[in-house]
């Protein structure tokens, strides 16, 4: 698979994204990444470059269509840590890969495009649950999740399954889907995109809050170790050795102990009343009006259930190391330090 040197990269400059340039630049500084960039600046494509020298960039957006299906017609990898709820990309990205796939038969384009755990969601609504089910990504069918649950809107009607299975121009597709991610990234944006909702959330109303009772919860996951897992997946592709297709689903999360949504939010309440940034400790459920913005998008990926076994990777040897050096609850307070510092 060697032959294989070429890689589009929508969002690289991102959370998980740049943290696995980290370490792609360690791994296999050999490959050529084209990132996809919006509002260029010499500035902007220096911090890249700082990350992985052995890069370029192409102005656009997630929007640009015509941009994402040429990148993606002429790699031979592309890889989206970008939104994993923007179909639209996901579309350009896929149109494009099946002109690739056209004009080189004998070496179909790889695609790893990152989702998420929401896609399993109970939608608990925050309240106790008796049995929780736990979502294996072997044998794990896209179909048996609920269909109101976040990421699906990508991963089936956008079929990237179905451009994996297919005889005629097939793309070589995996989905890998973190739990949920957290820790201080090394990389251009340094936290993640649920801690600055709720730090925002926690600002404007004066406390930190749960959608509902915040009874439920999730598996997470250190983003050193997210990405870890990620490149273990693309360089096991690059062997021939990664599961692909309908059997490429990969789950990121560790089985270190879940923490509910009440008990890290009321660790976030009480470190930021401490600080003086809220006027009460602890947490409490969200009002409407804070709840609302979200939707059911909101309530299935925040006030839902998302517990998932990741045997896929543990078959390629992956352990979530730093996820138990550092677990969620004693990371919050120098994730909400970076947070705060922008």
């Amino acid at each position: 698979m060697s032959a294989y040197k070429n890689v589009f990269f929508l969002g690289a400059t991102g959370y998980l994204g740049s943290e696995f340039l980290l370490l792609l630049n360690r791994e296999l500084p050999e490959l050529h990444i084209v990132a996809l960039m919006r509002n260029v600046t010499p500035e902007r494509e220096a911090q890249l470059c700082a990350l992985y020298p052995n890069s370029s960039v192409v102005e656009g957006t997630l929007d640009d269509d015509v941009v994402i299906k040429e990148e993606a017609a002429k790699a031979d990898i592309v890889i989206n840590c970008a939104s994993s709820d923007h179909p639209p990309s996901v579309l350009s990205t896929l149109a494009g890969l099946e002109i690739n796939a056209k004009n080189n038969p004998e070496k179909p384009p790889l695609y790893l495009h990152v989702s998420g755990c929401g896609i399993v969601s109970d939608n608990a609504r925050g309240e106790p649950v008796e049995s929780v089910k736990v979502w294996s990504d072997i044998g794990l069918d896209l179909k048996e999740c609920d269909r109101r649950n976040m990421h699906l809107d990508c991963d089936i009607p956008a079929s990237i399954v179905e451009a994996g299975s297919r005889k005629k121009h097939p793309v070589r597709t995996i989905i890998y889907y973190p739990g949920q991610i957290y820790g201080v990234g090394e990389g251009i944006q340094r936290t993640t995109l649920w801690l600055r909702v709720f730090l925002d959330m926690a600002k404007k109303l004066g406390f930190a809050g749960t959608w509902g009772p915040g009874a439920n919860t999730m598996n997470n996951i250190h983003v050193r170790d997210c990405a870890n897992g990620l490149l273990l997946v693309l360089k096991a592709a690059l062997e021939g050795k990664a599961d692909e297709g309908p059997d490429g689903l990969y789950f990121s999360a560790s089985m270190e102990p879940m923490k509910t949504y009440y008990e890290w939010t009321e660790v976030m309440g009480n470190y930021l009343f401490e600080k003086g940034i809220i006027n009460q400790a602890g947490s409490r459920p969200l009002p409407s009006e804070a709840v609302d913005s979200l939707g059911e998008y909101g309530w299935s990926l925040l006030g839902g259930n998302l517990i998932v076994k990741p045997e896929r990777l543990a078959k390629l040897g992956w352990e979530p190391v730093e996820t138990k050096k550092i677990p969620l609850l004693e990371s919050l307070p120098s994730m909400i330090d970076a947070a705060l510092q922008g």
